[in-house]
């Protein structure tokens, strides 16, 4: 059984699939690290292309979500594959250096408490205008819902599988990182965030991040979520 295995939801992401496979291969030299490349319901070449390369590569297997329902399904059927200790996710648009993933690791390692811990990513290097845009997501998820709800949708996420098999309901939207952190931070985990550089896209374009109008939505999708979250956790408490 692996020590830590990572999921990477693709949707679409025919051209950099390759790429993926390519720049993971840091990771073979654990042989207790895996990928789960989660075919997102694509619409294009990628079953083709997975099925094509992955036997090339040790560290890494598939699934399938058949019909595409949103990121966050994605990601939580994804996790359901997985038998390792430590689980997460990261992008498949390559933004993150894949080696951030065994960074994480190494945090959990070196950690007194690793059961308890939640390993997240802390953007550095991105446009003013995104900065601006997630700074004031930020601020208000932060005074909302209590907590230090920085940068959300950073990544690699990891913990330990313990933590996902507490989860109840999670959101088959974006607001998945919202939930997992701030679930994390709810449930007392020590949050530990670790800068990880972040870079142009090589292929394809942001399923969401396309013009003010799409950054609108997001924005309006994710304080209808921040509502429902903080309404479904006052009646369980």
């Amino acid at each position: 059984m692996s020590k830590l295995a990572v999921v990477i939801p693709c949707y679409n992401e025919a051209k950099n699939i390759p790429l993926i496979l390519e720049r993971f291969q840091s990771l073979a030299p654990r042989a207790d690290v895996e990928l789960l490349i989660l075919d997102n319901g694509s619409k294009d070449d990628s079953p083709q292309v997975i099925e094509q390369l992955l036997p090339h590569y040790s560290f890494a297997k598939t699934a399938r979500v058949k019909v595409n329902q949103g990121y966050g399904y994605g990601i939580v059927e994804g996790l359901k594959c997985l038998t390792s200790d430590y689980v997460g996710w990261t992008h498949a648009d390559m933004q993150t250096d894949p080696n951030d993933i065994l960074r994480a690791l190494e945090i959990i390692e070196f950690n007194n408490d690793p059961l308890n811990i939640y390993v997240k990513g802390q953007r550095r290097g991105r446009p003013l205008m995104d900065n601006v845009f997630t700074c004031g997501m930020s601020f208000f998820e932060s005074v909302y819902l209590g907590g230090q709800l920085w940068d959300i949708n950073a990544q690699p996420n990891i913990f330990h599988r313990t933590f996902f098999e507490a989860w109840k309901s999670p959101p088959h939207d974006f607001s998945l990182d919202l939930y997992a952190l701030y679930m994390a931070q709810n449930k007392g985990l020590k949050v530990h965030r670790f800068d990880v550089e972040f870079t142009e896209r090589i292929h394809g374009t942001s399923n969401w991040n396309t013009s003010l109008g799409a950054k609108w939505k997001f924005i309006k999708r994710t304080l209808d979520y921040s509502i429902k979250l903080k309404t479904s956790l006052s009646k369980e408490m």
